[in-house]
Order: structure tokens, then C-alpha cells, then sequence
């Protein structure tokens, strides 16, 4: 009998190791593979770029999938952090606005979660019911409304965006539920030694809560951290959009003139590749035929770059 349980517990620790490896594996081959060199990455996944250009559904060649570089380069790293300045100001922005509105919820809910376990009453199932419902509605539902009430005061500022992230109802929702988890017993022997409503809160639940506030921070992050219609719609202006709103545009093929032109100018190499062509021409280039050049790929600029400056 213990040996049936010893091998079924080896089998379930082995298959949970092998799930393990499969979901951390293209996050490990993401962070690797950013190591190697232009020309070894080309190597070996040209295939899957030519495959993105030309709209084909079927990569007839293998792909060879490698952890360890050949040659370990941090060029990447170089251009994207001190040579590519949009990156590093989109960056700023999301961490802006993602870094506030997880303190801001945490904040929010704890002290609203603890208000609908200590209080009792119709009402408050009736509030809290609609918190629920809330919770439930996608986005896009409740898009216009944030939209027409933000065009009165905040549009296009961060507030637009920080203060619908604040008072989201999902974190209220689940310490609601994780705090009237917590002994009735406990809180009553707190009151019987003299503590107020505020020592209950700050002494008894939120450490009682301590691993729901991870969880909800974790979740709220990631939630913020990516989030691309919110920025979009309620922050027209390109220059305070996050992080996640450009990469989501540079993997839509949507690389605007301005990151070629300014990778071009800051090169120091020689002048088939734009290493010669100043800033300002390029910027006085790019208010004129902005419309015509957002529909071209990174190639066709550098060509019209080189025709046009020499």
C-alpha cells in the first residue's frame, strides 16, 4: 500500500515538474534568445519573420529553438535602453501610472472590503451585488461612459486613467470574500480588549489578509501593466501612452518613421545605412510625408531614407 502511494506521488511530482518546464520554458527561451546576435537570431528564426510578412500560414522549414547563444551580444539591450529614448520614456509611463493604481486599490479595497464584512444589512448586499455586477462587465462596455465623463475634466491626462484603475471593483470583490474568511471570535476578543474599529482593521484583518493583498497586487500589475485600450482611448496623446500601447504597435508592423529615422541619425556608421543624415532634416522629412510613411516597413524607410539624403 505505501509503495502505491510512494510511486503515485513520484508520478504526480513528475508530471507537475514537466508542466512546470513547459509553461517557464518560453519565458526562459525569451530571455536567452534577447543574448544572441542579430545574424544567429536571423539564423535561426528568419523563417518565422519571413513567414509574419508575406501572410503565409505554414512554416514548411524547422525552427531550431536554442537556450544557449553561440555568441553572447548585449547590442539588444544597448539600442533598446541608451540608443531607442522613446523606450525608455514609454517605460516611465507605464510604471507611472501601473505603480500608483496598485497602491491605490490596495488602499481602496481593504478598507471598503472591511466595511461590507463588519457591516450588516440589506444594503449593504444590495451594494455589494453591484460591485459584482461591475466586476462582471467587460471593458468595452463601460468605455464610453468613462470616456464622456473623463472628456469633462481629465481627458487625455493620466487622472483618466488612474482614477477608473483605483476604484476597479475586482480587488473589492476578493478581499471582500478572502476577509469575512476571518473568525467572527477573533474580532469580538479584539473589542473585548478595548480595540477600536480602526485597531480591528489595521491589527487583526489586514494581517489575517496578507497573502490576498500579494495575490491582488500580482494580478492588478500584470492587469495595468498591459493594458492598451484604456491609454488609447482616453489618452490621445502618443506621448503619455504606456509601454505596452508601443510594443503593441511595433508587433502590429506599425514602427512609425520617427524610431527609424531617430535610429538612423544616431548611428554612427557609415552613410548607407543613415549614419550621416542629421536629426533635423529627418524631422522636418517626417511632418511632410508622415501620412505616407506610416504605411511602409522598417526596410522600405531606410531605403527612402538613403535616396532621399544619400
Amino acid at each position: 500500500m505505501k509503495k502505491k502511494r510512494y510511486f503515485s506521488r513520484t508520478v504526480i511530482v513528475l508530471l507537475a515538474i514537466l508542466f512546470a518546464f513547459l509553461f517557464v520554458m518560453p519565458t526562459l527561451l525569451t530571455i536567452t534568445n534577447s543574448f544572441m546576435t542579430q545574424s544567429e537570431i536571423t539564423a535561426n528564426y528568419g523563417q518565422v519573420f519571413d513567414n509574419a510578412k508575406d501572410g503565409k500560414s505554414y512554416i514548411s522549414k524547422t525552427i531550431n529553438l536554442k537556450f544557449i547563444p553561440d555568441k553572447v551580444s548585449f547590442s539588444q539591450y544597448w539600442t533598446v535602453l541608451l540608443k531607442s529614448p522613446d523606450y525608455i520614456y514609454k517605460l516611465w509611463n507605464s510604471i507611472i501610472l501601473t505603480v500608483p493604481i496598485v497602491f491605490a486599490q490596495l488602499m481602496v479595497a481593504s478598507i471598503a472590503a472591511y466595511g461590507f464584512t463588519r457591516w450588516r444589512g440589506k444594503v449593504r448586499d444590495s451594494i455589494f451585488f453591484f460591485y459584482v455586477i461591475l466586476m462582471l462587465m467587460p471593458y468595452q462596455v463601460t468605455l464610453v461612459p468613462n470616456y464622456l465623463v473623463s472628456d469633462w475634466l481629465i481627458l487625455n491626462t493620466k487622472w483618466a486613467i488612474l482614477l477608473p484603475g483605483a476604484f476597479a471593483p475586482f480587488s473589492v470583490f476578493l478581499l471582500t470574500k478572502f476577509m469575512r474568511r476571518i473568525p467572527v471570535s477573533l474580532i469580538e476578543s479584539a473589542k473585548l480588549d478595548g480595540a477600536g474599529e480602526w485597531q480591528i482593521f489595521w491589527r487583526i484583518c489586514l494581517p489575517q489578509c496578507r497573502a490576498a493583498l500579494y495575490s491582488i497586487a500580482i494580478l492588478v500589475f500584470i492587469d495595468y501593466w498591459n493594458m492598451v485600450e484604456q491609454p488609447l482611448i482616453l489618452l490621445p496623446d502618443a506621448s503619455q501612452q504606456p509601454l505596452s500601447v508601443y510594443l503593441s504597435q511595433i508587433n502590429a508592423g506599425e514602427i512609425s518613421f520617427e524610431d527609424a529615422a531617430s535610429q538612423y541619425s544616431t548611428d554612427t556608421g557609415s552613410a548607407a545605412n543613415g549614419g550621416d543624415v542629421g536629426w533635423d532634416a529627418l524631422s522636418t522629412f517626417v511632418t511632410e510625408y508622415q501620412d505616407a510613411l506610416n504605411e511602409l516597413d522598417k526596410d522600405e524607410i531606410s531605403d527612402l531614407v538613403v535616396s532621399q539624403y544619400g
